[in-house]
């Protein structure tokens, strides 16, 4: 294993320990990676710039609060290999000349990417999939009004969701911080809730892009039921239950890898 792979490991097991624990000692850490207590200082000292933890004398105590998500930074190195599964695989769903509106977050961010050699029509709500559709040759790049999520760097607010409702689109490509049959699609931002139920509302077609991670969770603000989706695109670790459960109710589960 490389040892940025032994890096990504290590903080989503530290983050792990925190959510159980609430805080973290570097000598105990550092026992169990097997590693220098100078390494888990720099992890630490990272998580610390990300905001997830407040460094202490021999450790640090956990910032990460149950009613909201790790920061878009620490996410990003969560599942990166299955997300850039899953963002070929919802490219593949679309086809050339449809008009597109893509979700912020980091899944949605691997679909962008997937998308940037394609003849598209994309109004992307997230700052990072601009910054990476805006030099794409044939993609017609239109961007909602709007305040920008500091962290985060999503649209949102009232002129983000009315830019939403003035048009119509073939597909709607969403993200979610958690989906289940029970709870349905959900995300922890109530602000983004409701940007995501106006991408639903403006299109023909939705499709959900997410790693198998999140139907162990359930966030705070319901977006919509199952049965409002049309495909989910996820990989093999998804559940049984939960993949019966979308199937009965109508949705298309493909799996990405």
């Amino acid at each position: 294993m490389s040892c940025l792979y032994e890096h990504m490991d290590r903080l989503r097991a530290i983050m792990n320990a925190l959510r159980v624990n609430d805080s973290v000692s570097v000598a105990e850490l550092a026992a169990e990676h097997g590693v220098s207590e100078m390494t888990i200082r720099r992890d630490l000292d990272e998580l610390a710039q990300q905001g997830v933890v407040r460094r202490v004398r021999g450790g640090a105590l956990s910032l990460l609060l149950r009613g909201e998500e790790p920061p878009f930074g620490v996410r990003e190195r969560e599942a990166v290999e299955a997300k850039q599964h899953i963002g070929a695989e919802v490219a593949s769903l679309i086809a050339d000349g449809e008009a597109v509106v893509l979700d912020g977050g980091t899944t949605a961010l691997e679909v962008a990417r997937a998308l940037t050699g394609r003849r598209l029509t994309v109004l992307p709500l997230a700052l990072q999939a601009v910054s990476l559709l805006a030099t794409a040759p044939r993609v017609r790049l239109v961007l909602p009004g709007g305040e920008v999520r500091q962290g985060e760097l999503n649209f949102m607010g009232p002129l983000t969701e009315s830019s939403i409702e003035a048009l119509r689109f073939d597909t709607a490509v969403i993200g979610c911080c958690g989906l289940s049959a029970e709870h349905g699609l959900t995300a922890h931002d109530l602000p983004e809730v409701a940007v995501k139920q106006a991408a639903i509302a403006s299109a023909r077609r939705v499709i959900v892009a997410c790693d198998s991670g999140k139907f162990t969770r359930t966030a705070f603000g319901a977006v919509c039921p199952i049965s409002r989706l049309d495909v989910v695109v996820t990989d093999s670790g998804i559940p049984p239950g939960e993949r019966e459960a979308l199937s009965a109710a109508g949705v298309t589960v493909r799996q990405a890898g």
